[in-house]
């Protein structure tokens, strides 16, 4: 009997230590995709913040181009009103979309290709592009991991207890892929 017990209490000791190890694990790979989509919202935040001094240093040389000035503004806004993972990743493709915009505008204006300020700001905004590429690539490899994780066998029937279930992924919104077109026709 008392060999019984031991066989007994030496498998549930080896189920709970898996489950510990596996809960904790979870929380890990978890908090690793939240900590990772907090470097992505950096990154928009420095994009966020760096568009308003680009669009001044463009703004009196591009009076007609107003519309792609409130389509920034209102991207902006709806960034900085964004609630949760998905609803910030659409909003900063609309940033995205109207700064792009913007940047095909001022290809062709050799006036702001010369200024100072604007060359500086572009370089920025260039690096900041770049950093939010590498972070979103970061972001995407995390929840990888996390809901490989969460599928396999056996840790997937702890996940579903513990109410893990898989992120979703940063995609770029269909059409994205294709460049502006910008008419530069003055009426």
């Amino acid at each position: 009997m008392n060999k019984t017990l031991l066989i007994i209490g030496a498998i549930v000791l080896v189920i709970g230590g898996y489950v510990w190890m596996t809960y904790n694990s979870l929380i890990t790979a978890n908090e690793a995709i939240s900590n990772q989509w907090a470097q992505v919202e950096t990154q928009y935040q420095r994009r966020v913040d760096l568009i308003p001094n680009l669009v001044e240093s463009v703004k009196g040389v591009m009076a007609q181009e107003q519309k792609i000035f409130g389509d920034l503004a209102d991207a902006r806004t709806k960034y900085g009103s964004a609630a949760g993972v998905d609803q910030k990743a659409e909003a900063a493709t609309q940033v995205e979309g109207a700064l792009s915009r913007l940047l095909v505008v001022m290809e062709n204006y050799p006036q702001l290709k010369s200024s100072e300020n604007v060359n500086t700001l572009m370089a920025q905004l260039e690096g900041t592009e770049n950093r939010i590429s590498v972070e979103r690539k970061r972001y995407n490899d995390v929840v990888n991991n996390f809901n490989v994780t969460i599928k396999r066998f056996p840790t997937n029937l702890i996940a579903n207890q513990l109410g893990y279930s898989a992120k979703n992924y940063f995609e770029a919104e269909a059409g994205s892929e294709k460049a502006p077109k910008i008419d530069l026709k003055v009426n």
